[in-house]
């Protein structure tokens, strides 16, 4: 049965319904999570060479990642948490929704790999008094009603001197046009409204947000799509898809 729609300024129940009831199908590379496993090498490229880059490590000398603490917001099936773990970082995945966390427990344990998953929110974390030294948002503020409020609520998970990467959708009518009427209407990517227009996040809204949580923006990277050569690069053009990096700064 599908939870009821509620909302609060951090928390869509019902965008976690939506993707509760797809929790079986993370791993399958032609499912409804088909764009997620085609950028996800674009997706960990940029992690670890930002997180290499932060804690002066040398993201050709595996493995590279080793004793940093991560928490993957967000983490569904794990997508991104697993690899990450295999380069040597302290992975925690969290989720809402029970069935998905479920379903990357099951993938972890098979593929023998230690990933802490938790069905908990974000803010349970943060009234736990649990800090990382990187926390990642990845296509998560664009589902969320409230960005400057969510963020200011998680930003003490951030450790000092450590690090929130985020990746989002921009505001635009080009974004509109290829993400979701491209995307969901036309090429079938993505079921219809996985994306609601209006929940974009501007570079620059994204930017304020930030520094209202007391985070410093470091980095802004956009990532495109190549229909000739079927693939995702990280870009200069942040029109439709970006990244951004902002750190802690010690106290």
């Amino acid at each position: 049965m599908m939870a009821s729609r509620t909302t609060s300024s951090t928390l869509d129940d019902g965008e976690v319904a939506r993707f509760a009831q797809l929790a079986e199908e993370w791993w399958d590379e032609k499912g409804p999570f088909r764009p997620l496993h085609q950028i996800n090498p674009v997706r960990l490229t940029y992690i670890r060479d930002r997180l290499c880059s932060h804690f002066g490590r040398d993201a050709n000398d595996p493995p590279c990642l080793e004793g940093i603490k991560v928490l993957d917001i967000g983490c569904g099936g794990g997508l991104v948490a697993e690899p990450l773990s295999r380069l040597g970082a302290e992975v925690t995945g969290i989720d809402p929704a029970a069935e998905t966390i479920a379903a990357a427990k099951a993938h972890a344990e098979g593929a023998g790999l230690a990933v802490e998953y938790a069905a908990v929110t974000a803010e349970a974390m943060v009234d736990d008094g649990r800090r990382f030294d990187a926390v990642l948002l990845l296509e998560v503020v664009e589902h969320v009603p409230d960005v400057p409020a969510f963020l200011k609520r998680l930003a003490p998970l951030v450790a000092d001197g450590g690090v929130m990467i985020l990746s989002t959708l921009n505001r635009t009518l080009k974004a509109y046009a290829l993400a979701i009427v491209g995307a969901e209407y036309v090429l079938r990517w993505v079921p219809a409204g996985t994306h609601q227009w209006d929940r974009f996040v501007t570079p620059e809204e994204l930017q304020l947000s930030l520094r209202g949580a007391d985070l410093e923006q470091t980095d802004l990277t956009g990532m495109v799509y190549d229909p000739l050569a079927d693939r995702w690069s990280l870009s200069r053009d942040t029109d439709v898809n970006y990244f951004a990096t902002a750190i802690r700064p010690r106290t």
